[in-house]
Parts: structure tokens; sequence; C-alpha cells
């Protein structure tokens, strides 16, 4: 990798970090190799074979001894397991010890900065059922890998948005908690991406360290009080971590949260003798890539926080859906309510939950623009209403609605190239749906003597390798 910037390393040892420290994540930085880690979906986990030994911090996570083509992993597809460095992970205990103080209810929550999407899913995993989570990501290409991600991991409670964070500062008193993943100049990714060296410089971290400060001045109106704002970013100075933190208590009316860290190893706990708590993941010292987090509660009592109602919509009273309920009802599991509309093009066929819609509805009026739910049920084109692949994926789904057709390895891959798959000769013409290891891939439409598969044409994978 290319030599450390010499103005880099005096900043680390401006941090207030021991200097063994500082010796130890440079020399990671310029000899070590990095980790690699996978988490598993709450409600349908699997872990690669190579996983052996876990995450301190993350129940699901797991360290792998090597690393195999994921590409080529059907269960990846299924959003089955998620690829993730072990430090991010830790949002998990963020999260854990904000639920311990508010108890089992559900919660609303923010991902501003979300893609690739990473730590939204793992946030999903880590809320009370019934929470609602809203993502957020300001560039529209890594927005669209955001919400493949998140369709693949089949939480129905989950809206994105797309755009700056300056659409939210209208919204007020929304969330409960605001997870702000901020932009930054990465030098906790040095040893991954060669880049991070090179366009690092005194310039770029100074503009980060306001665009940081931006982003949490948007947001904050919309934090509830007493809600939770989790800090985060992936690098390594003071400017865009503990002094963007002091800048947060001393701007705002909030108090710094104290994470138990007493059971991990490595992890460099940092701050002042003010109340200021702040955790810094460094290579050398944890098995993991550069990490600084710091959890902040707006002052004011979560609790007495007003739950938000529908609001009323002249538009929307008395109308109904231009299509048939029935039908699409039948996809959905029994005892799952979910409110059924059309997308604002009118061609396929969404679902959210009640609090989901709410929170869309309130955001929209607020001034948040490219709003939607992940999960879309159907499409329809002319008379035919076609399951959508966000349905296979997501909970909700009704796997006995439809007939199945379990495939190996090989027809996996196959499907997952978008080739042909041919069904049994007992399967009736109509909608089937593919599983492997008995969890559902996708859709193909079976017509009798051949079949149209289903997966989403932009998804396919590309590698040919069996």
């Amino acid at each position: 990798m290319p030599q450390l910037p010499v103005k880099f390393i005096e900043e680390l040892n401006n941090t207030g970090i021991p200097a063994t420290a500082v010796t130890k994540l440079i020399d990671a930085l310029t000899e070590g190799k990095p980790s690699i880690s996978v988490r598993a979906n709450r409600q349908k986990g699997f872990l690669p074979g190579e996983a052996v030994r876990q995450v301190e911090w993350c129940e699901r996570g797991r360290y792998l001894d090597s690393r195999p083509l994921f590409t080529l992993m059907p269960q990846l597809h299924q959003g089955r397991f998620y690829v993730q460095d072990a430090s991010s992970m830790f949002i998990v205990k963020a999260i854990d010890m904000i639920t311990r103080l508010t108890g089992t209810r559900p919660l609303t929550v923010l991902d501003a900065c979300a893609a690739p999407g990473g730590k939204t899913t793992a946030i999903i995993d880590s809320l009370p059922d019934g929470s609602v989570v809203v993502a957020n990501e300001f560039d529209r290409r890594r927005a669209v890998v955001l919400k493949e991600n998140l369709v693949k991991w089949g939480n129905p409670d989950v809206l994105v948005s797309t755009g700056d964070t300056s659409q939210y500062a209208r919204v007020r008193d929304t969330f409960d908690i605001i997870a702000v993943d901020a932009p930054c100049s990465g030098e906790g990714m040095m040893r991954k991406e060669e880049v991070a060296v090179e366009q690092w410089s005194p310039g770029l971290v100074d503009e980060c360290s306001r665009l940081q400060r931006e982003i949490v001045g948007n947001l904050w109106n919309a934090l509830k009080p007493g809600g939770f704002m989790i800090y985060s970013t992936c690098t390594f100075n003071r400017h865009e971590d503990e002094e963007n933190v002091k800048w947060i208590t001393d701007t705002y009316d909030c108090q710094s949260v104290e994470i138990d860290i007493s059971r991990f190893k490595g992890i460099v706990k940092t701050g002042d003798d003010k109340g200021i708590h702040c955790y810094r993941f460094m290579p050398g010292l944890v098995e993991g890539e550069g990490l600084f987090i710091s959890v902040l509660q707006k002052a004011g009592d979560l609790n007495d926080s007003k739950p938000d109602t529908p609001a009323k919509n002249k538009k929307e009273s008395g109308g109904k859906p231009k299509f048939s309920e029935e039908k699409i009802k039948q996809w959905i599991k029994p005892g799952i309510d979910l409110k059924l509309s059309l997308s604002p093009d009118g061609i396929s066929i969404e679902g959210t939950s009640t609090a989901a819609d709410i929170i869309m509805k309130k955001l929209i009026k607020n001034g948040v623009k490219n709003l939607r739910p992940i999960l879309t049920i159907a499409t329809i084109k002319g008379k035919d209403i076609i399951p959508d692949h966000a349905l296979a994926m997501n909970e909700v789904l009704n796997i006995g609605a439809f007939e199945t057709e379990e495939v190996d390895k090989e027809r996996a891959l196959a499907y997952l190239r978008r080739e042909a798959i041919e069904v049994g000769q007992d399967k009736s013409r109509g909608y089937v749906l593919i599983t492997f290891d008995n969890v559902p891939l996708g859709f193909v439409k079976n017509l009798g003597n051949r079949t149209n598969n289903l997966y989403p044409q932009n998804w396919r994978i590309l590698m040919n390798v069996r």
C-alpha cells in the first residue's frame, strides 16, 4: 500500500491514544491484512461453513478463516447473511443498550447515511418487533444497492429515501433513534482501499468535519425528546470524532451515554472527564477495521412522546385500490395486517404496516422526497398480477399460497444467472416459488412447455464458475 502521509501520523499522535496503540495501528495499516466476517439474518439466518469464531460484540457475527466466493453462495442472494466488517457490527451493542432503556415497545429509527445497508440490517435485527426503520442515502447509485440489500434482508417495516439529509430538516420529533454513520475522510479503510490513503489530506478532514456537523444539524429536530443519536465514522482523527461529539453536546441539549465494553478486548474508550463517552476500534487492537462511535441522548423523556397517528387525507377518504385485494392477500401470511396500495406510477402494489404507513405519510408531508417501502407485493402488467421478487424475500410471504420447486446449488446459481429453470411436470401453470434449502429464492412463471425466470434483471450474477 502507499506510504501513510506524515501529517496523518502526526494527527494520530495528537488523539490522546496511548503511543503503544498508535504503533500497533500503524503496523496494522501498513502490514496487516483485513479480517473477514459475516452476520446472520435473525429471521432466516445462515452462516458459511468457514464461520468458526464469534464476533465478541455481535451474537450473530462470525469471523471466517478464508474468503469464499460469496457471489456463488445462493444464501447471500436469499438475504440469509451479510458480509460486514466486525467493527461495524458494534452498532448492535449500541441498539441493545438503548432498548434496555426503552423496553420492548416498537421504535422508529432513521439510518441517515445508510448505503450499502450493513448497519441498517444490523439495526433491523436488533429492534423490538413492530419497529419501523427509514434508511436514507444521498447518492442515487448507492441507494439502488441499499434497497437491493434491504429487499433481500426481508423485513416489511422498512422505508428507503434518497437525498440530502436537509430534506429531514422540517421533520419534528419523529424518531426514537437516529444513526449517523457520517461521510468521513476514510482513514479506517486505509488498509482495505489504497485510494483512502491517496485521497487523504488535512483539507479533506476539515471538509468532512464541517459536513458531519451540517448533517447532525439537519437531523437533530427530527429526534424525539429523550431520543438517541448514534454518531459514528470510520476514521481516527479527533476533528471528525471526539471534537464533533463535544460540539454536539455544546450545541444541543443532550448528554453522552456510556456503553459497557468491559467484556470486550481492544476497544479504546476516549472522551473526557466531563461525561463524554467515545469508543474507538483500531486495527492491531481489534480484529476489524477502523470505527469510531458515540451515543448521545437528547434532553427530555422519551416515554412522554405521543405516538404518531394516521393523518387525515381527503383524497384517500372512501377510496379503494384499483385492484382486487382478495388474491393478493392470499400471498401474505394469515394474521399479518398490511396496507396495500398502488405505487405512484400505478404499476406495482406496495405493502406497508400501519406504523410504517403513518411514518411515511408524515415524512412526505414534511418534505421528504423519493420515499418508498421496500416491500413490493406484485407488479401489474395488463390483466396479470405478477408476484414481485421482494415478496419472495420477505418474511410476510405465505409460502403455502404457491407451488414450490426445491433446487440444488447448481440450479440455484442458474436461476440467479436468470437462466430458464424447468419445474416438475406435476406443477400447475402459473407462478412457482423456487426454493433452496427450503428457503425462498424467487419466482418463475410456469407456461407448461417452458418457464419465465422472474429474477430481477439488474440483480443477476454474471459469474459462471460452478
